[in-house]
């Protein structure tokens, strides 16, 4: 094989606008899989760390801290596209939001009314 042959087989074909297939979607609008999970990812970190201050002793800051968490993903689910929102989708929008904010106000009057140690 010669040196041009093997440079033509490698390099990308180039075309004309004109020219590119019309089936192709735009790459542009296309979100790896990946990406749609952060916002999960998000949540589950910040729950950790809440957990991992309850477990220091620290029962008025951590459930506030998982109560931030679960507010966060009450404002993920509301205002991310559901292609973009990842397994925070579980019901309908209403009903993930409004679950995820009754239950962070009971966490917060949790902390609140949590003795102190």
């Amino acid at each position: 094989m010669s040196q041009k042959t093997v440079e033509a087989a490698v390099a990308p074909e180039s075309r004309a606008p004109e020219e590119e297939p019309a089936d192709r979607p735009d790459p542009r609008g296309e979100v790896p899989g990946w990406l749609t999970q952060v916002p999960y990812f998000l949540v589950l970190a910040t729950m950790a760390a809440g957990i991992v201050v309850v477990a220091a002793a620290y029962f008025k800051r951590g459930p506030a801290l998982i109560a931030g968490a679960l507010l966060l993903g009450a404002v993920f689910r509301a205002f991310l596209p559901p292609e973009r929102v990842g397994m925070l989708a579980v019901r309908r929008r209403w009903i993930d939001v409004a679950t995820l904010v009754t239950l962070a106000v009971l966490l917060i009057v949790l902390a609140w009314v949590a003795p102190q140690l």
